[in-house]
């Protein structure tokens, strides 16, 4: 399953001070800001997003199971960001079970590839499997 996916754009550049809050040349709260936004047009509640060393962590509103989306600029050019769920495949185990997330992490996925194909600011756009 393609949980991840990669592209262009420079609607998200860094807030001042960003960088220092994260690590240098690593940014993405205006990126997480947007998609929280956008996923609510979808239904999808989301809750505060958590800044990382590496990006923004957005939690999805989900029973049983974590789930969320990491978000956050590519070391490299100004314009490079990198989207990834968390899960990143659909079985999820917790303790002696494993839970089917196929549903909850399409439905996301499918918010955010309508999302991404819809805005003529966001190109390159490639979807990947994890590694």
């Amino acid at each position: 399953m393609k949980t991840q996916v990669e592209f262009r754009s420079s609607k998200f550049p860094p807030y001042d001070g960003e960088e220092d809050e994260i690590n240098p040349g690593l940014w993405g709260k205006r990126l997480t800001e947007y998609l929280a936004r956008e996923l609510a047009k979808h239904g999808i509640e989301t809750d505060e997003m958590a800044v990382e060393d590496w990006g923004c962590y957005l939690p999805i509103r989900n029973d049983g199971y974590r789930l969320a989306l990491c978000c956050g600029h590519q070391d490299g050019d100004d314009d490079q960001f990198l989207v990834f769920t968390e899960p990143s495949t659909p079985r999820v185990k917790k303790l002696f079970r494993t839970i089917d997330a196929t549903f909850q992490l399409n439905r996301v996925l499918d918010a955010l590839r309508t999302t991404l194909k819809a805005d003529s600011e966001i190109r390159d756009v490639v979807w990947l499997e994890p590694n």
